[in-house]
């Protein structure tokens, strides 16, 4: 990137915060690394401080976009939503040895816009019946994971699209996205141990709260959403089940809980584009009724809202509820990223399908039907969209009914 000052340096700080901070490597421990053919100069460099730090293998597994594009394109529907039983097998195996991993983020959030939706739904079907060893690995925190991203130029032009030069594009982007991860400030690590520190006090109050449910409100959305009881609020940093920590989400500006499966009722809309399965999915309105979406409407995206909606009976019921305050350093970039990574740290969102087990007291520990004992959402998808902006007040209600601000005009109330 030729636009971007000392871009060497900068690379190599970027890398060295996702390898320790985010993955936080240990001696002896595999990593896997999933990325584009695109992110390669920042996943060289992520593969080499990897091992630095006593990693024993590093496995990457490369897409290609162009190619991507083409498999969608011309591949049947039963060839290209097949998973084949090795890759499933790969994964589990290094998922039984201690593995971390490392996605990184690049593709341009219209990489599959115009494929089939019923194509795109059932590969999403497949694949999430296909890696549910995975998910349950990830989301219970067993196995350390980390995402962050690496920009296209593809990407770049959606984000400046008055940007004629798509290399200048593709720097301003790069730029921006360092200054999400704290790589613009002279010490990024401190940085990211101070940023934690505090999300996580603000955790740790809301857990306290015991809140009942919370009531939305703001121009689209009119919901209220129960809380399991003995929820829990969790902030940036995770420990796996060895007890190292790690930073799911780089960047990160949100506290999160689980919501309660059979407890959400009135309408939301989103304030912000939802980039999913390669499509962009946009002003939309989803009406819940006893937790489940019974009605939806999308002028942009329609078609893959649906297919989404109808993954399986989890993916019409809310799974992570998370606070971001509209006052917060992405926000107040005034970008829209188009990249759910960044745009969920910029507002107020909900996940439709499955929820963090970890969100509950000893929910890690429990099974599938004791998480719906306690109204803990299970599904095969997992997708945030985001729904706060500046005019949007959040009620706390407690158990015995009594209303406690904690949004009010899209910040914090307390």
């Amino acid at each position: 990137m030729k636009y971007v000052e000392n871009f060497e340096e900068k690379l190599d700080r970027y890398a060295e915060i996702i390898v320790k901070i985010g993955a936080n490597v240990q001696k002896g421990q595999k990593v896997w690394v999933n990325c584009t053919t695109g992110s390669l100069p920042l996943v060289y460099k992520i593969v080499e401080k990897s091992y630095k730090m006593g990693a024993s293998d590093v496995n990457v597994k490369l897409n290609d976009d162009r190619l991507t594009r083409l498999h969608a394109e011309y591949k049947s529907l039963e060839v290209y939503s097949s998973i084949p039983k090795w890759a499933v097998d790969e994964r589990n195996d290094y998922l039984d040895n201690n593995v971390v991993f490392i996605h990184i983020l690049g593709s341009s959030p219209k990489l599959l816009e115009g494929i089939d939706s019923k194509k795109l739904g059932a590969f999403s079907r497949n694949m999430g019946e296909a890696f549910k060893y995975y998910r349950l690995r990830v989301m219970n925190d067993i196995n350390s994971w980390t995402i962050a991203s690496y920009p296209s130029k593809e990407w770049a032009k959606l984000v400046f699209p008055d940007e004629t030069d798509e290399e200048k594009a593709q720097s301003r982007l790069f730029e921006e996205i360092l200054k999400t991860v704290r790589v613009d400030k002279e010490n990024p690590v401190k940085e990211w141990q101070e940023h934690n520190k505090k999300l996580t006090e603000r955790a740790a109050y809301l857990t306290e709260k015991k809140y009942d449910a919370l009531h939305y409100r703001s121009e689209g959305t009119d919901l209220l959403v129960g809380l399991p009881e003995n929820h829990i609020w969790v902030a940036a940093g995770s420990r796996n089940e060895k007890g190292i920590s790690f930073m799911p989400n780089m960047p990160t500006e949100e506290v999160f809980t689980a919501g309660d499966k059979y407890r959400v009722d009135g309408y939301v809309s989103n304030k912000k584009p939802l980039s999913y399965q390669g499509n962009v999915i946009d002003n939309f309105k989803l009406i819940f009724k006893d937790g489940a979406v019974v009605d939806f409407e999308a002028e942009e995206g329609y078609d893959i809202l649906k297919e989404l909606l109808n993954n399986d009976e989890g993916s019409r019921r809310i799974g992570e509820v998370a606070l971001v305050p509209y006052d917060s350093p992405i926000s107040n970039s005034g970008l829209l990223f188009y990249e759910t990574l960044f745009d969920e740290n910029a507002s107020n969102h909900l996940a439709l399908g499955a929820a963090y087990p970890t969100n509950v007291k000893n929910g890690s520990k429990m099974n599938d039907e004791e998480l719906d004992r306690a109204h803990v959402n299970q599904s095969i998808i997992h997708v945030d969209f985001m729904i706060g902006d500046a005019e949007m007040d959040i009620d706390g209600i407690t158990v015995d009914g009594k209303r406690e601000p904690i949004f009010r005009n899209g910040n914090w109330a307390f």
